[in-house]
């Protein structure tokens, strides 16, 4: 069973993020991402009560009825999850933000179904910064294009990058990875001054991500606890 989130759990993350920031001697904190992945929309509720604006999805389907149950309390949503072309229509409308395209046939897709009235979609795209075959994303050398394909797109509106480095048990290891997302963004946002997001980190490594430039992480089991089975 799902637990139910706690004022305490947000005021832990908040205030960790608040810490790391400190640390990497960084103004502000990332922006959390709270990821509601097979929690019930209840669930949702009580942490959108506690103060939380923002909601990472991984599933179009399910993010749909959550989206559906809370509208008119002014939240954000997010999809985090790999995105099909064939779900593109859905995801273009019930979304806020889609962080993980990756090829240009999403892009393409998601361009032609938002509707107009919602404004542009926001994108971010996801990096598979560890060339690991286990995970979408596409390689840092194919951001140009597809950075250049989305800001072609009036219908999108590119913010920046994502990624999920590989889990390495070394910290060492998964700072690097941060490091090199980094370094990929300051080059994107080098070229454009709408780039302003880098999501990358969770839970477990939220500050080693924040030390290495995160803007906003995304965190699930830290605020909903144990993720109950699909």
């Amino acid at each position: 069973m799902s637990s139910t989130p706690s004022h305490a759990a947000l005021d832990a993350v908040r205030a960790r993020l608040d810490a790391a920031a400190r640390a990497a001697v960084r103004p502000l904190p990332p922006r959390l991402l709270a990821v509601g992945k097979l929690h019930p929309a209840s669930a949702i509720a009580a942490l959108a009560d506690a103060g939380q604006r923002a909601f990472g999805e991984n599933y179009v389907q399910e993010a749909a009825g959550k989206i559906e149950a809370l509208a008119g309390r002014g939240l954000e949503w997010h999809l985090i999850g790999h995105l099909q072309s064939n779900k593109a229509r859905q995801a273009a409308a019930v979304f806020d933000w889609v962080q993980t395209v990756d090829r240009m046939k999403l892009v393409e897709a998601l361009a032609a179904h938002r509707p107009p009235a919602r404004g542009a979609l926001n994108v971010l795209l996801q990096v598979n910064i560890d060339d690991e075959s286990s995970k979408h994303g596409c390689t840092p050398s194919e951001v140009p294009a597809l950075a250049a394909a989305v800001r072609a797109a009036p219908s999108l509106r590119l913010r920046g990058l994502m990624a999920i480095p590989a889990p390495h048990a070394e910290p060492a290891r998964r700072r690097d990875a941060f490091a090199r997302m980094r370094r990929l963004f300051d080059t994107l946002a080098g070229q454009d001054p709408a780039i302003d997001t880098l999501s990358m980190g969770m839970s477990e490594d939220l500050e080693l991500a924040v030390a290495e430039g995160a803007t906003m992480v995304r965190v699930g089991s830290a605020l909903f606890g144990a993720r109950p089975a699909r």
